[in-house]
């Protein structure tokens, strides 16, 4: 038993060193595993952990930058900035609650209630108010209580109030662009935000005696552009005074240079007021609704962001929700480029173009009006009831007579008239610098008889936007070349530095130079004695075309009165275009909307500096 015994345990000794030589290597190599992950961490990622806890214990408030400023082309300032502030509360940091909602409730004119909900939310860092005027901002930071934050920034202010308001647009809470150029630029004029960095422990609490690091924000560039800020009071003034004459339910003039597309000016009234864009202008309520409202439409979020809380009535009834926002939709609305509509009988310059590019027409050329034309089944009446009788092509355009533009329509044909269509760009966009661009509605050529052809040919039955109308008439009359209206010019740093010419090449030719030409001087006989006669003016040489087209549906007797005109008729400068919706008493468009770029040219041609061509009586 004992021999047994000793030759069993002189057995296991072997495997007993084995064991200890594995769990040995086991640990060297685990040792060497860990030691070669500890290198690498000290060395390799070190700056990377060092940065997440640094991370843990920095708080950061944010800094809005300037955003650029928007300028007109002679340098006058259509959009700023203000300084601002933003209050906020840091719930680890506020050693007096009670106190510190009842200070904010007073100097933010908030109810009690909100300020106690984010003073008690339990969060790193909760803002109260963004867009606090800085004289509020100085009088909390005065009070000095602890845990509220009073950072200043910047807020977008526009000098001129509701000048050009739809075609600059404005910002919301965060300075971010929301309409018009500011949200079309945005990239431009944004800026970079900076930071305001605090070291914190544990719990949240700022360490004391280690300050705040700031990361400065980096300003926005300046957009110049080309409205001009004397053209464009000249327009809203004129565009105001016809509304209230003829009670129209709204008014727009373009004022552009045809030669290369640059727009001087673009109202579309009522304008509302940039500087408080949320307050509905009691045109756009809804009519059970009108005149009963205060106009609150949106109360300032302690974010910065306007949120539509309704509108109370005097009644007690309340616009909010979506009806609040179409209605707000409805007022930024720029009928220039977002609306479309009949164009009516300043369409005839297309179809006078086209027939006469494609010799399906002669000025000398002979018809007979009778006041109306047959077409298939259908009779198609002249604006006068009587008719114009026997004229040539050069009187049917003086009279906007239908039957001689009927006629030059179906002489072209659909497949010719709809490659005319093509040709002057009429079935795509202008590529205009601002967001919403409608698209013109024309009829699928597959589905164009006879009598829609007729009618397209003197401007019913489809619609454009009125920037589509002005730049196809700007490329038509100065010399042939197609156009992209535009308000982008140049770019600048905020140092003036020049970063950037905008570009808009375009330049295709949709007309020949002579049948431009010729365009030029029939426009100028229909000023000089035709139905826009009310556009003359002594001394200098006018073209233009009138228009008067019935809103859909037929039966309820609405029109829109029209008129384009350009001058001088022999080296188009300028070209203005104004359209009145729904005039009460007298619609002609050759008496009521004539006349307002008559006066509008009477103030632009000596100010741009268009010397009189003509002698004076």
């Amino acid at each position: 038993m004992r021999l047994f015994a000793r030759l069993s345990m002189q057995k296991t000794r072997p495997f007993h060193r084995r064991k200890v030589v594995v769990i040995f290597l086991g640990c060297m190599l685990a040792l060497i595993l860990l030691g070669a992950r500890l290198a690498r961490l000290m060395i390799a990622e070190s700056e990377h952990y060092a940065s997440l806890a640094e991370d843990l214990h920095e708080r950061e408030r944010s800094i809005k930058a300037a955003r650029g400023r928007i300028l007109d082309r002679n340098g006058t300032v259509l959009a700023d900035n203000r300084t601002v502030c933003t209050v906020s509360v840091i719930h680890s940091q506020i050693e007096e609650p009670e106190r510190v909602i009842e200070v904010l409730a007073k100097e933010l004119e908030l109810p009690e209630e909100t300020v106690r909900k984010r003073v008690e939310k339990v969060s790193s860092i909760e803002r109260v108010r963004q867009n606090v005027d800085k004289e509020i901002g100085d009088r909390i930071r005065n009070y000095d209580l602890a845990g509220v934050k009073v950072d200043e920034d910047y807020r977008r202010y526009y000098p001129f109030g509701s000048m050009a308001s739809k075609v600059l647009g404005f910002t919301g809470g965060d300075n971010q662009g929301i309409i018009g150029l500011e949200v079309e630029y945005e990239e431009e004029l944004s800026g970079t935000p900076g930071k305001i960095l605090t070291l914190t422990d544990a719990r949240g609490v700022e360490l004391a005696d280690t300050g705040e690091s700031r990361i400065e924000p980096v300003a926005g560039n300046d957009l110049v552009v080309s409205l001009d800020y004397n053209i464009q009071k000249y327009a809203e003034q004129a565009a105001y005074q016809v509304m209230e004459q003829k009670q129209a339910d709204s008014v727009s003039i373009l004022i552009m240079n045809p030669k290369n597309g640059e727009i001087y000016a673009m109202t579309n009234v009522p304008e509302f007021d940039l500087n408080d864009p949320y307050t509905l202008l009691p045109q756009y309520l809804p009519q059970e609704t009108a005149g009963e409202t205060d106009g609150t439409a949106a109360e300032t979020a302690g974010d910065g962001t306007s949120e539509t809380n309704g509108m109370t009535a005097a009644s007690g009834s309340t616009l909010s929700g979506e009806a609040l926002q179409d209605a707000l939709n409805q007022m930024w609305r720029n009928g220039c480029i977002n609306d479309t509509y009949e164009p009516g009988s300043t369409f005839k310059i297309i179809t006078a173009s086209a027939g006469l590019e494609a010799g399906v027409v002669s000025l000398n050329d002979s018809f007979s009006c009778p006041g109306f034309k047959i077409v298939e089944d259908r009779r198609i009446r002249c604006h006068k009831v009587g008719g114009h009788g026997a004229e040539t092509f050069v009187q049917g355009i003086q009279n906007s007579c239908n039957p001689v533009f009927i006629e030059v329509g179906l002489r072209l044909g659909v497949d010719r008239y709809f490659s005319y269509f093509n040709q002057f760009g009429l079935n795509e966009k202008t590529g205009i610098d601002l967001p919403g661009e409608a698209a013109t509605i024309m009829h699928r050529k597959e589905n164009v008889g006879q009598v829609e052809l007729a009618t397209i040919s003197f401007g019913q039955s489809f619609q454009i936007t009125p920037v589509q109308l002005a730049a196809t008439v700007s490329s038509i009359i100065n010399g042939g070349t197609r156009v992209i209206p535009h308000f982008g010019v140049r770019v600048h740093a905020n140092d003036g530095a020049l970063l950037g010419v905008c570009q808009y090449d375009d330049g295709r030719r949709i007309l020949s130079e002579e049948t431009s030409e010729t365009m030029r001087g029939l426009l100028e006989q229909v000023v000089d004695g035709g139905s826009g006669k009310n556009a003359y003016i002594e001394g200098y040489r006018i073209g233009g075309k009138t228009a008067t087209s019935e809103t859909l549906p037929r039966s309820a007797n609405k029109y829109i009165s029209s008129f384009i005109g350009f001058a001088p008729a022999d080296d188009p400068q300028v070209l203005g275009l104004c359209i009145i919706n729904n005039p009460q008493g007298v619609y002609y468009g050759g008496t009521i909307a004539a006349p307002v770029i008559r006066g509008m040219f009477e103030n632009i041609l000596p100010y741009l500096g268009i010397e009189k061509s003509k002698q004076e009586g």
